[in-house]
Formats: C-alpha cells, sequence, structure tokens
C-alpha cells in the first residue's frame, strides 16, 4: 500500500481519457514537439487548431493541455469567457496561481487597471442614476492624448511635425487637457503597453523553474478579435520584450488561419485542422461505448455525419437496434433525447437550452417544474461541457434544441425566456445601482436583455438600444458583449434583422480605436430612439470622438446635443472639455458658466472652471476656484491635486504640499500626486522624502516611463547626476520616444561634462517635438559654451519661432525651472470630474 493513492476523482479521469478515440496523430504531434529542443529549426512555437463546429476541437484541447501537464509544464486556458485581453491576463494568472505560481506583479497591475478604469466609468455618475456622456467625457479628459506625442503611443504615426512647430501652444493645451493623470492615462487607454512588459517579465520568471510553459487559447472565433494582433505581436515581434523560448501557445477556432496574419508562420507555427471522425474512429468511439449492432453503427454514421459530439450523443444510451436511434427524418434533438425515457428530465433538457450561461441557479430559473436533483444528471450529458464553474451545452446541440422548442411550442418559447429575463431582472436588482460600470450588475442585464430580445424582439428592440448607448460609454469592451446579444438574440430567435445589425456592431467594434463611435452612429438611424435618446447617442459619441482626437467632431456633436436640449448639462460639461482640450479657454469658461445656472451648487462646474484657469496659466484663479469646488466636494482627493499644482506652479510649495499631502490621505494611490509631491519635495532638498514618493509610486505603476523620469529628476535636483542618467536611462528604455526625459537628461549628461552626448539627446528630442522651445535654448546654451555662436544663434532663432507660435515672449536663455516648457515636468493632469 506505498505511494500516495490516486482520488477517485483521478481515476475517472484517467479511464476518460483511456477513452479518448481518434485525434492520435494530432496528440503525436503536439507531444512530440516537447522532445525538439527549441534552438531546432523542427520545434513548434505556436499551435493552430481548427475546423467546424462539432469536431471536437475543445476536446482535443484540453487532451494537449493534460499532455503538457504531464511534461511537468504550467499551463493556463482561456475561451470565450474572456472579453478583453486583460481579462485573458487575469485568467492566466488565476490558472498560474492554482499550480502554485502566482504572477504576484501582474495580479498587482491588473488590480489598478480595472480600479482606475472603474474610477474613469464611475466618474460621471450622478445619484440614481447611470454615468451621463458629458460627465464621462470630463471624467476621462485626459484618456486619448497618449500617442498624440511621436513614440510615445500607437496612434504616434499620425502627429504631423509641420502642425505640432505651428501650433505647439494649442497643443501643450490639448495634451494637458487630455493626458490627465498620466499613468491612469496610459493604463485605462492602452492597457496593452502596460500589462504586457509586465506579463512578459513574470512569465519568463516562472519558465526559468518549468520545463514549459504552455498557454491554451480556445473558442478562437470569438475571441481573436481582439487576441490575435496582440499574440501575434507578442510572438513575432520585440515590442513587449522577449518570450522564454520554452513558451508554446495554442490557438483553437472554427475558421482556417489566414497566412497574411502570422508573418513567416511556416517556420514556427503548426496547422492541426480537424475534420469529422473517419469511418474507423467513430466505429472505435461506438465500441468504447458498447455499441456494436452493425445496422445501430449504420444508423448512428449517417445521422451524426461522424461529427464527434453527436457521434457520442447518440451512443450515450447505448442503443440496441435502430428504433433507439430514432427516426432518420425526426429532428435533431429528438435523435438527441430518444434514449431518455422520463419526459420531467426530456423537457428540463430542453429547457436548459434556453439561456446562453447556465449554473445550477439559472437552471431551476429556466426549468418550469421541479428541478430538483436534475442539474448534477444534465451535466453529465456528453453535450454538455463545464466552463469555469458553470455549464455550457454544445453550439451543435443547443441550436437545434432552441429551434424545436420555437417552431413546436412558441408561447412555451416566448414564456421560457420571459421567466428567465425576469429572474434576471431581480438578480441585477439585487445588485443595486451599480449600472454598467459593474461587473455584479452588467452580467444579469445583458441576460436580461437577451431574453426579451427572444421572448419579443420588436417590443424589446428600443430598450436594448437604449442599453447600448450606457454599454458604448463604458468602452469597446463592454459594447461587445451588448453587440453579442443582439447578434445571438437574432440567431436563436431566428430575427434576420437583429442578427444582422448585431453582427454589423460587432464588424464596427473590430476598430477597438474608434471607441464606439460608428455604432453609436448606427443608433442615430434608428426609429426607436427619442429625442432624448438622440441627445445621449450625440454627447456618447463626442466623448469617443474626442477619445480618438477628432476635436471638431466631437463639438459637432455637442452642438447637436445642445440643439435638441439646449439644458443638457452634461452637454455643456463635455463641450467646456473639448474646448479646453483645443485651447479655447473662453468658450470652455462659457459653457462652465452655463453649467453652473443648470446646476447651482454641484462642484462640477467650479472644479472644471478651476482647471481650466490653472491650464491656462492663471494659477490665482485656479486657487480659488478649486478651494470653492473644495468646500462643495471635501472629499475629491482630485480636486485637492490639481489644486496642489496651482500652489507649485506660483510658487508656494507649503501650499501645494499640504494640498498633496490631504489628497493622499483620501486616496492613498493617487500616484500622480505622488509624483507631483515628490517634484516639490526634490525641489526643495528633501530627497529622500521624494525618493520615498516614488518609490510608491513606482509600485502602484511599475512600467510607467514618466515616474522613471522625475526619479532622474530629483537626483539631478540634489547633484547626483549619474544616478539621474541612470534613471533618464531607464525611462527611455521603456519609451523611446519620451522627449522630456532626453532633454531633462542632456542637462545631466552636461553637467558630467559629457558635452557631445547632451547635444545627441537635444537633437532627438527635437526632432521628436519640433516646437520644443527648451531644447533649443539648452542647445543654444551649449553651443555658446563650446564657442560655437553661429550654431547657438540658430537654435535661438528655432526658439523664437516656435515660441512665437505658442504665444511665449522672447527672453533670456533660462537656466533650468523657470521655463514653460521645462522638460522635468510631465504634462498636466486635470482632475477627474465627480457629481
Amino acid at each position: 500500500m506505498g505511494g500516495v493513492q490516486p482520488s477517485m476523482q483521478e481515476l475517472i479521469r484517467r479511464r476518460k481519457r483511456a477513452g479518448f478515440v481518434g485525434r492520435r496523430d494530432e496528440l503525436a504531434f503536439f507531444q512530440g514537439n516537447f522532445d525538439v529542443p527549441v534552438d531546432d529549426a523542427r520545434h513548434r512555437f505556436v499551435f493552430r487548431v481548427h475546423g467546424n463546429a462539432g469536431v471536437g476541437k475543445t476536446f482535443l484541447v484540453r487532451e494537449l493541455e493534460q499532455a503538457a501537464l504531464e511534461r511537468g509544464a504550467l499551463t493556463a486556458y482561456t475561451d470565450e469567457g474572456v472579453d478583453s485581453v486583460p481579462e485573458a491576463l487575469g485568467v492566466i494568472s488565476a490558472r498560474f496561481a492554482r499550480q502554485g505560481w502566482p504572477l504576484k506583479a501582474l495580479d498587482k497591475i491588473l488590480a489598478t487597471y480595472r480600479q482606475r478604469r472603474y474610477e474613469a466609468e464611475a466618474a460621471g455618475a450622478g445619484a440614481g442614476s447611470g454615468p451621463s456622456a458629458g460627465a464621462v467625457v470630463a471624467a476621462q479628459a485626459g484618456l486619448a492624448g497618449v500617442g498624440l506625442v511621436p513614440g510615445v503611443g500607437v496612434l504616434a504615426s499620425t502627429v504631423d511635425p509641420v502642425q505640432l512647430a505651428e501650433g505647439a501652444e494649442r497643443l501643450r493645451a490639448a495634451l494637458s487637457a487630455r493626458l490627465g493623470r498620466q499613468e491612469d492615462v496610459q493604463l485605462v487607454l492602452d492597457p496593452l503597453r502596460v500589462l504586457t512588459p509586465v506579463f512578459v517579465e513574470e512569465l519568463g520568471r516562472v519558465a526559468a523553474h518549468a520545463p514549459w510553459v504552455v498557454l491554451f487559447f480556445d473558442t478562437y472565433e470569438r475571441t481573436g478579435a481582439f487576441l490575435d494582433g496582440w499574440l501575434r505581436d507578442l510572438v513575432t515581434t520585440d515590442r513587449y520584450g522577449g518570450l522564454p523560448a520554452n513558451t508554446v501557445l495554442t490557438l483553437s477556432g472554427q475558421g482556417r488561419p489566414d497566412p497574411l496574419h502570422w508573418p513567416a508562420a511556416a517556420d514556427y507555427v503548426a496547422d492541426l485542422p480537424l475534420d469529422p471522425f473517419t469511418e474507423e474512429e467513430a466505429r472505435q468511439l461506438l465500441a468504447g461505448k458498447g455499441v456494436v449492432e452493425e445496422d445501430v453503427v449504420r444508423d448512428v454514421l449517417r445521422l451524426s455525419g461522424r461529427l464527434p459530439v453527436l457521434v457520442s450523443t447518440l451512443a450515450g444510451s447505448r442503443p440496441a437496434t435502430p428504433s433507439d436511434i430514432g427516426d432518420p427524418s425526426a429532428t435533431a434533438v429528438e435523435r438527441f433525447l430518444k434514449w431518455e425515457p422520463d419526459p420531467v428530465r426530456r423537457s428540463a433538457a430542453l429547457e436548459g437550452a434556453l439561456p446562453r450561461r447556465l449554473d445550477e441557479d439559472v437552471f431551476r430559473a429556466a426549468v418550469s417544474g421541479d428541478a430538483a436533483g436534475l442539474f448534477d444528471w444534465l451535466r453529465s450529458l456528453p453535450f454538455v461541457r463545464d466552463q469555469g464553474g458553470r455549464i455550457k451545452y454544445h453550439d451543435v446541440v443547443r441550436a437545434p434544441m432552441q429551434r424545436l422548442q420555437r417552431t413546436a411550442s412558441p408561447q412555451r418559447w416566448r414564456g421560457g425566456h420571459e421567466r428567465l429575463a425576469t429572474w434576471y431582472a431581480q438578480e441585477r436588482a439585487a445588485a443595486g445601482e451599480g449600472r454598467w460600470r459593474d461587473e455584479s450588475w452588467r452580467e444579469p442585464r445583458l441576460e436580461e436583455l437577451y431574453h426579451r430580445l427572444c421572448a419579443d424582439p420588436a417590443g424589446a428592440f428600443g430598450d436594448v438600444l437604449r442599453d447600448g448607448i450606457e454599454a458604448c460609454r463604458q468602452g469597446t469592451v463592454t459594447a461587445r458583449r451588448w453587440a453579442r446579444v443582439i447578434a445571438e438574440a437574432g440567431e436563436d430567435a431566428n430575427r434576420e434583422p437583429l442578427r444582422k445589425w448585431g453582427a454589423a456592431c460587432l464588424a464596427a467594434l473590430d476598430a477597438e480605436r474608434r471607441h464606439a463611435t460608428d455604432v453609436l452612429g448606427m443608433m442615430l438611424a434608428r426609429p426607436e430612439l427619442t429625442d432624448e435618446d438622440r441627445v445621449a447617442v450625440h454627447i456618447a459619441r463626442a466623448w469617443g470622438y474626442f477619445r480618438t482626437e477628432a476635436y471638431d467632431d466631437s463639438l459637432a456633436d455637442y452642438r447637436r446635443a445642445l440643439t435638441l436640449d439646449a439644458s443638457s448639462a452634461d452637454a455643456h460639461h463635455g463641450r467646456a472639455v473639448a474646448h479646453r482640450a483645443v485651447g479655447d479657454y473662453p468658450a470652455a469658461l462659457a459653457d462652465l458658466d452655463r453649467l453652473e445656472e443648470l446646476e447651482p451648487g454641484r462642484p462640477r462646474a467650479p472644479r472644471e472652471r478651476g482647471e481650466t484657469h490653472r491650464r491656462a496659466g492663471r494659477y490665482e484663479e485656479a486657487v480659488a476656484e478649486l478651494g470653492r469646488a473644495h468646500a462643495l466636494d471635501p472629499a475629491d482627493a482630485l480636486i485637492l491635486g490639481s489644486r496642489g499644482q496651482a500652489w507649485a506652479q506660483l510658487g508656494r510649495p507649503a501650499e501645494a504640499l499640504e494640498d498633496f499631502d490631504r489628497a493622499l490621505l483620501i486616496d492613498p494611490d493617487y500616484g500622480w500626486a505622488l509624483v507631483r509631491r515628490a517634484h516639490v519635495r526634490g525641489l526643495l532638498g528633501d530627497t529622500e522624502g521624494a525618493l520615498a514618493d516614488l518609490d510608491r509610486a513606482e509600485r502602484l505603476s511599475p512600467s510607467w516611463a514618466w515616474v522613471l523620469g522625475e526619479r532622474g529628476d530629483v537626483y539631478r535636483f540634489a547633484g547626483r547626476y549619474e544616478e539621474a542618467v541612470a534613471a533618464y536611462g531607464r525611462a527611455l528604455a521603456l519609451d523611446p520616444g519620451y522627449a522630456w526625459a532626453l532633454g531633462s537628461r542632456a542637462v545631466a549628461l552636461a553637467e558630467l561634462g559629457r558635452v557631445p552626448e547632451a547635444l545627441a539627446d537635444l537633437d532627438r528630442a527635437v526632432a521628436l517635438v519640433p516646437g520644443y522651445v527648451w531644447a533649443y535654448q539648452q542647445r543654444a546654451r551649449l553651443h555658446r559654451a563650446q564657442g560655437r555662436e553661429e550654431e547657438a544663434l540658430a537654435d535661438l532663432a528655432r526658439a523664437a519661432r516656435a515660441g512665437a507660435a505658442q504665444g511665449i515672449p522672447p527672453g533670456p536663455l533660462p537656466a533650468d525651472e523657470g521655463d514653460p516648457a521645462y522638460p522635468g515636468i510631465p504634462p498636466e493632469p486635470g482632475p477627474t470630474p465627480r457629481p
């Protein structure tokens, strides 16, 4: 009796695996890949499983995962349960943790991402209502512009350097409005750029202790829209760092891979196309289940089309005669359930096909009779598979089950969906007033909408559209889930207009960088919407345009909203922020004056007015207005952070530090306030205090270059130039296009006597930002110190032209901090508005 005895569950799993039929070649090829050294040209880093529904892709993927585990691999599996790359990363991290290898750094930054995203989404929420689009525009005003600085983000290629040179003052105002708290901006706007390097680093750490790391991405026909480009970059480029060589990826979906999507795929990818079982494989499976009568075998082969899921289902009752299988002319559902004589079980299996997602609670709501004890029976059926604590019917089986109920008894079909819609509405109400920003509210609402559409497509569609406005405000991931509800309800209810409209929305949402503006435009053409709805659509689309930096389109949509409803506070609020983004401060203040007339006594008008004054350089007025806002909402840390920066720019560091301290007592994770406080502390000579703040900020935001750049400034203020150069170097390694870090490093290099390197950094800085006045002036100063008067005068002329375009008066060369374009100050934040 020596040794550890396997559990009952393990023995059952072994017996199931021993009965695995077919796909032996694919499994053997996958297993053999572990025996091929990673530097051997025959080794494959990516496997692509593909084939039609029902051919057994998921079953094979599970076998591949088991094979990897037997080789000591660390594995993770995702499927259509994820709707974004961050969600997929969360699932991978959770699976690794269950195997004893938590990805703590990734978990931490994912938690920050979820919190910051929640804050951005919740910022405009009013009492008893969801977030208004205008409020959300202001709440997330900073989230669109990371890519506008060349080399900083994915939108860098859209920048015209000539426009930057000619209109740098407007650019500076726009950047200031768009960026907000820069670490939060980067994380919420471009999470892949921040999260993926952390993931790759963590993957490398655990891969050093495991023979293999194997990641499985199932149902790729659903998830590939957002995963494919990311995985391709992860595998084929150095954008996010180097993947450990002992990593293997498996992608599994219905579509045949496009050879143009993955460059030189034949060198590192193995395709595993799956067809229905051969007759020999199907017969082997039937024999394993005791089905050997030739007439029965022939009928099963004919009725199933040799699709593995159907062969297994039809063999489930071990039919002894052809009549036990069913009449060939009967529906597919009748064939699936012919072997089940209990009418209660048959009815429960059919009604269990109505929900999109099924757990025991949902099953009880779906079943019209007594469901006691039936859920465990249901999950044992061969066409049902476990999915993260829930169960899911195979699509090949669920679709005909739905069709049977819809055509055989429309009244029963409608009643079942109405019953489920009511149940989900109760679940949603129990979740509270979280609205679309809360998963506990959002999930039951989406299922409620699905069942309402199935029960009454025409009657429910108007309300579904209204919910779509809210969903689009929350971002592409939530909008995609909403659109999928429409597409799937159209498919399941056999309503072609619904199916096509949902599919069109999903196609439009593939362009994530358009932030659902196309879908919102499609909504405006729908006759189901009222004028009040159209106001909400215009406001939501204005925010989407703002995020894509289409400011003229954004302002036009706010104008349309105000034409329909001149008293829309949200439209005035959003338009004020859009005006501020393009540097039109008078227009922004006019909108804020009207906003305060519409909602006297609320803090957002004085808050935004104070922020507008601060961005315009009117710091005394900013302090006064932000003080008024603080009196109305003393718990808003972001008001204090903004006022703290205004005090700092007035040269009053004591008041600045007091406001930063109070802001951080309210929100200890307010990363921007930590960095700004560090800057003030560094200028005051409190180097240790500044570095402590930056240590905290870096723990919150480990991948943001601007935190490292600020660390370089603190060292530089303290005369620790070697450490400053090293910190700037780390910042530039994360973001080679970080122009202000180049400018700051140039100053530190010059102090060390490394003038040629300093000039090279300044050359790079002005190449990135042609209107960079401070960099021209610093380069002129260095040229003059080297006796190169002609070069110095040329740079001063360039600085004067760029300064004139920005409204900066000519003056003597700044030594350092006094210049308004001082490179050590990151772009300014805007406070995230709250109601």
